[in-house]
């Protein structure tokens, strides 16, 4: 018997473990070369892995648990053979003119297979409903593709329960009149996903190993947002892509980040590592949580081309297509909670990088210019750093000259 092992695979430098948070294809069942076998979430990113060989696969290791990489999770058989089909599926139906069988005694419904509704149960779910004899078609999966998953069960089981003990507790002197069960229960548990979990931990890590402070200030967006205004049409027309205002803010970071090294650095033990090159990673907002896709080189990039690298990975993004190879090696972050309207936050930063800048919903505020009052489109910037790195006076005038750039653009064109 010639077998293969199906081993967790290296998904990037500095990642050791991952969890596998499903398999994709059932205990036992035929496989081909090359076709996907499990999930492996990451805290940077979720992908499928292939299989290495034909054949027959054993599952040896259970959806959700935490593997390192090189460790094997099953087994291909390269020489079994599918199993065949059980007796009783051979069996030819029954003649119509045969007398019909007494009917069975009634039982309880057990469940399917493929979960009754032809989507196949994982192992984990698959003996959750056989244990607490639950009929999976009576559930509504929430889950991919809708997939059952283990606490769409769990909430079924609770909402049971719950309805279960109303019923013992109403009075018994008069049967209850028939009615459908409207109550939700008090509360859903569900389990935090994979990537959900790392993402928590390399935050609480962050706080726990830095020394962040953040300074703010303010934009004035008005020529930013005239530019854009005159030139949309024809910028969308020559290059194929929108004219955006992230594509400013990364040519404004780059310039910032050339005066002021410092913010562009990183601890690594007892020494500082300055970086020479400028990977401006950008946070988005997925399904699965926040990603930092790494705009690579961004000072030798034109704002078109910053553009197109931001909407391509926008639709990566949207496609769960994000590798973790797009989101390593970043120096600084800029992220952009004014999209979802936030007014003013203090963004935490993105380890191992030192500074992160936090972009922020554009509102006509009334300011100051030449002693008027006027309206104007404001932004207030944040800029969280490592105080470890940095000092105040950078920071400060690494936030004014974002400031600047922004508010005279034409600078970032020129590049002066």
């Amino acid at each position: 018997m010639a077998v293969v092992p199906i081993k967790v695979p290296s998904v990037g430098e500095s990642v050791t473990e991952g969890i596998l948070s499903r398999w994709l294809k059932a205990d036992g069942a035929p496989i081909k070369a090359g076709e996907p076998l499990f999930e492996l979430e990451t805290d940077k990113a979720s992908q499928p892995v292939p299989s290495p060989s034909a054949g027959v696969l054993k599952i040896s290791v259970a959806e959700g648990a935490t593997v390192n990489v090189g460790a094997t999770v099953g087994t291909i058989d390269t020489e079994a053979q599918p199993a065949a089909p059980s007796p009783d599926k051979q069996k030819p139906a029954p003649s119509a003119a045969a007398p019909s069988a007494a009917p069975a005694p009634k039982e309880t419904a057990q469940p399917q297979p493929n979960g009754g509704g032809g989507v196949a149960l994982s192992p984990a779910v698959r003996r959750l409903v056989t244990e607490e004899h639950v009929d999976p078609s009576a559930i509504e999966g929430t889950g991919r593709e809708g997939r059952i998953t283990k606490g769409d069960v769990l909430a079924h089981l609770e909402g049971s329960r719950e309805t279960a003990v109303a019923e013992a507790a109403a009075p018994s002197t008069a049967p209850a009149p028939a009615r459908v069960s409207s109550a939700t229960p008090r509360e859903t548990r569900q389990r935090m996903s994979g990537i959900r979990q790392k993402i928590a931990q390399r935050l609480v890590e962050a706080q726990q190993t830095a020394a962040i402070l953040t300074t703010f200030n303010e934009a004035d967006m008005t020529r930013i947002t005239e530019l854009r205004a005159r030139y949309k049409e024809s910028f969308q027309k020559k290059h194929g892509v929108g004219l955006g205002f992230m594509s400013f803010f990364v040519k404004a970071v780059v310039e910032a980040l050339k005066a002021y090294p410092a913010v562009n650095g990183r601890i690594d033990g007892a020494d500082i590592i300055l970086h020479n090159v400028y990977d401006i990673g950008v946070a988005v907002s997925t399904e699965r949580g926040l990603m930092v896709p790494v705009i690579r080189d961004a000072d030798k990039l034109s704002f078109s081309a910053i553009e197109k690298a931001i909407g391509d990975y926008a639709t990566k993004a949207r496609q769960g297509a994000i590798s973790v190879g797009d989101l390593q090696g970043g120096t600084f972050t800029i992220t952009n909670g004014g999209v979802f309207g936030s007014l003013l936050s203090t963004p935490i930063l993105n380890p191992p990088q030192s500074g992160i800048l936090g972009m922020h919903t554009i509102q006509k505020r009334p300011v100051a210019v030449n002693d008027q009052v006027v309206i104007r489109p404001m932004m207030y910037l944040a800029l969280s750093y490592d105080h470890r790195i940095i000092d105040g006076r950078e920071a400060v005038s690494f936030l004014v000259r974002v400031k600047e750039c922004v508010e005279n653009p034409e600078r970032l064109m020129l590049e002066i």
